[in-house]
C-alpha cells in the first residue's frame, strides 16, 4: 500500500502495521526496586512511572536521568557508554522505524508496556552516540474538576462550531488539557471526533461519540493531507495536535468557518501572542481578511504552564483564559491584540484570567514559591508586591 508524495515523484510507503497498542491491561512485569546499566528499557520506563517522572533521558556518557516535578535528577551513579545505550534502546525500536532512524538519525514514535501505558519516544544520534527522551503519557484522562482549569474552560466544549486553542511551552501539559476537553465531549455529545496527531499519545475509548484517531506517518503522510481528508469524513469536531505551519492553520481556520468545532495546540505563551501568531502566519495582504475570520470563529484560548509545587511533591498548572466576547472580537478585527490583556483583566466575571493573576493565586495559596511566581510573571516586580507570604 502506498501513495504519492507532495511532488508526485517517488512512492512513499506507510507502515503495514498501523493499529498500535493501548498499554492497557494487566501488568506483566513487576516494578524494579532500582535500576542500573544492566536494566532493560522496559524496567527503566516502569521505574520512571512508579517514581512519577514526566520524562526519561538516556544518552551515551551520561547516567540515567529522570525529570521529576519539573527538575532533572540523576537516577544512576554509573555513566552509561555508547554501546550500553545502543543495547538498551535498540530492542525497543518498532520495526517500521529502524530504517527511518538509520536514514535520518531521528525517529519519533510511541512505545507501550502492558499495564504501564504509553511512552512518547524521541530518538536521535548526537556527538557521543544515541540519545533517547521518553515522555510518560498519562495512563488515564483526568477529570475536569481535578485539573484546576477555570470553570469557563468547560463552556468551550459546548460550541457547535468555531476554534479553541490550547497553548503553552513544550512539556506544559497541553496534550492532557486537550484530552480532558475532548473526553468531556465524548461523554456528553453524540458527535464524530477526528483527531490528527504526531504521534497518537492518549487513546480515546468511544462513549457517546464516534472517534477516529489518525497518526501522521502511520495513517497519513501529513497533517495537511489528513485535515483535507477529514473535511470529507462527516466530522463534527476536529482535534489537531499542533498548528505549526501556514497550510495547517489555513485548513483549521477554514474548518472552523465552515461549521466544525476545531481544537488545536500551539507553542505560544499567552492569548495575545497566540492570536498574533495565527494572523501573522498568513501573507501580509491576507491578514485583514484573516482577522475578520478569526474574530468570528475563535471561541477561546487556554494558555498554561506547569509549575513545581512548593513542597516538592508534584506539579500544578497555572492558566490564562481568553473567552472571545464581542469586545474581544472587535479588538481582533481592528488588529489591537495589545489591548487584549486589559480586556481579560476587566472581564473576570466572564471567566477570563491573566497568567500573572493565576500565578499570584497559586503563590498566595502556598502551592508555588514566590520565586517561581516571580520568575514566570510578565511583571515580576508587581508580582513580588502582590504575594502576601
Amino acid at each position: 500500500m502506498f501513495t504519492k508524495n507532495a511532488n508526485d515523484k517517488e512512492p512513499v510507503f506507510l507502515p503495514v502495521d498501523f493499529t498500535g497498542m493501548t498499554g492497557h491491561g494487566p501488568a506483566q512485569l513487576p516494578v524494579p526496586s532500582q535500576i542500573g546499566p544492566a536494566s532493560s528499557l522496559d524496567e527503566i520506563l516502569i521505574f520512571a512511572r512508579h517514581e512519577q517522572a514526566s520524562d526519561v533521558h538516556l544518552g551515551a556518557l551520561k547516567p540515567v536521568i529522570f525529570r521529576q516535578f519539573g527538575r532533572l535528577k540523576n537516577i544512576t551513579a554509573e555513566i552509561l557508554n555508547a554501546d550500553q545505550i545502543i543495547q538498551i534502546i535498540s530492542t525497543a525500536i518498532p520495526k517500521g522505524f529502524t530504517d527511518i532512524f538509520e536514514q535520518t538519525s531521528d525517529a519519533e514514535y510511541v512505545y507501550t508496556i502492558n499495564g504501564y501505558g504509553r511512552f512518547r519516544m524521541a530518538l536521535i544520534k548526537q556527538r557521543n552516540g544515541w540519545d533517547l527522551t521518553a515522555r510518560l503519557i498519562p495512563t488515564e484522562i483526568p477529570k475536569f474538576e481535578n485539573t484546576g482549569m477555570p470553570d469557563s474552560c468547560a463552556g468551550l466544549t459546548k460550541w457547535a462550531q468555531g476554534m479553541v486553542l490550547i497553548t503553552g511551552p513544550a512539556g506544559c501539559g497541553k496534550t492532557t488539557t486537550l484530552a480532558v476537553l475532548v473526553e468531556m465531549i465524548n461523554q456528553k455529545r453524540h458527535d464524530h471526533i477526528i483527531s490528527i496527531e504526531e504521534p497518537i499519545e492518549i487513546v480515546y475509548e468511544p462513549k457517546k461519540c464516534q472517534i477516529t484517531q489518525r497518526e501522521i506517518n502511520t495513517h497519513t503522510l501529513s497533517q495537511s493531507n489528513a485535515l483535507r481528508s477529514a473535511l470529507r469524513e462527516d466530522p463534527d469536531i476536529l482535534v489537531v495536535s499542533e498548528l505549526r505551519d501556514l497550510g495547517t492553520i489555513q485548513l483549521a481556520v477554514t474548518a472552523a468557518e465552515t461549521g466544525h468545532l476545531v481544537f488545536g495546540t500551539m507553542n505560544t505563551i499567552n492569548a495575545a501572542q497566540t492570536i498574533s501568531r495565527v494572523v501573522n502566519s498568513f501573507p501580509a495582504e491576507e491578514r485583514s481578511i484573516i482577522r475578520n475570520m478569526i474574530s468570528e470563529s475563535l471561541r477561546g484560548v487556554i494558555c498554561q504552564q506547569l509549575i513545581p509545587k512548593k513542597d516538592g511533591r508534584g506539579m500544578v498548572a497555572a492558566y490564562e483564559v481568553l473567552i472571545v466576547t464581542p469586545a474581544v472580537a472587535s479588538l481582533i478585527r481592528a488588529g489591537k491584540t495589545g489591548q487584549i490583556d486589559n480586556t481579560i483583566i476587566t472581564n473576570k466575571a466572564n471567566g477570563m484570567i491573566l497568567m500573572d493573576n493565576s500565578l499570584e493565586i497559586l503563590a498566595n495559596k502556598g502551592l508555588i514559591s514566590k520565586e517561581e511566581a516571580c520568575g514566570r510573571a510578565t511583571n515580576p516586580a508587581s508580582m513580588a508586591q502582590s504575594i502576601t507570604h
